[in-house]
């Protein structure tokens, strides 16, 4: 459907159906004109071929990020996986160099830091609450992903010197998006870490009073 849409929403296109449309004209009139209705097929041909080479050949492949749709069905960690490995992916291969690069190590950094709150969530004796949980799988599966194509899609120059509505350009408005995610993983590893701490913590408290037992008052005495 996008490629249908690039072909015919393009500069290519629009010129060669006015050039048909003008060389149609006279036959659709009457005008007997040399080539006969050989000449609207000849008039787009050569509209299409003219406006390609002045602004472009429609694109018919879709762009990179296009691909970073994704749902939260089924096993949740293993969409979770495969979202983060897609981004991680497209931030790596970062296409056109349309991520400047301190943008792009910060959004691997973050990357990396989704990585570890996956691997600690999945060998965590704690668990976040049914709100973090959903934050989780929606930060990995919307939030990044939405924020990344939506950056893409705008015009590079655009994207780098145009302020925005909030007094920012969109590539610092995505670095600030960027660090309010971070944040927020952060946040939701240290919660599973500290309920893990506190879980080896009750367990060494009870191999302690276990195997330790109550002070001996005899073996006291004999010191």
């Amino acid at each position: 459907m996008n490629k249908l849409a690039n072909l015919l929403q393009s500069p290519a296109n629009w010129t060669g159906l006015v050039l048909a449309t003008l060389a149609l004209a006279p036959q659709a009139l009457g005008w007997p004109l040399w080539g006969g209705w050989l000449l609207p097929p000849l008039g787009y041909a050569v509209g299409f071929a003219t406006a390609g080479m002045w602004f472009g050949w429609p694109q018919l492949r879709d762009k990179a990020w296009d691909e970073l749709e994704f749902e939260d069905q089924g096993d949740a960690r293993l969409a979770m996986n495969n979202a983060l490995e897609a981004v991680q992916r497209l931030v790596s291969y970062n296409p056109d160099e349309r991520l400047p690069a301190s943008v792009q190590t910060r959004l691997l950094e973050l990357c990396a830091q989704l990585r570890n709150l996956l691997q600690q969530w999945e060998r965590s004796r704690g668990a976040l609450s049914l709100e973090e949980s959903f934050l989780a799988r929606h930060i990995v599966l919307r939030y990044l992903p939405e924020a990344l194509k939506t950056y893409l899609s705008i015009p590079p120059r655009f994207a780098r010197s145009k302020q925005l509505a909030n007094g920012k350009t969109a590539e610092e408005t995505l670095n600030a998006t960027v660090e309010d995610l971070s944040t927020k993983v952060l946040q939701l590893t240290d919660d599973l870490a500290t309920q893990d701490a506190e879980a080896f913590l009750n367990h060494s408290r009870f191999l302690e009073e276990k195997f330790r037992g109550p002070a001996n008052p005899l073996k006291e005495g004999r010191r």
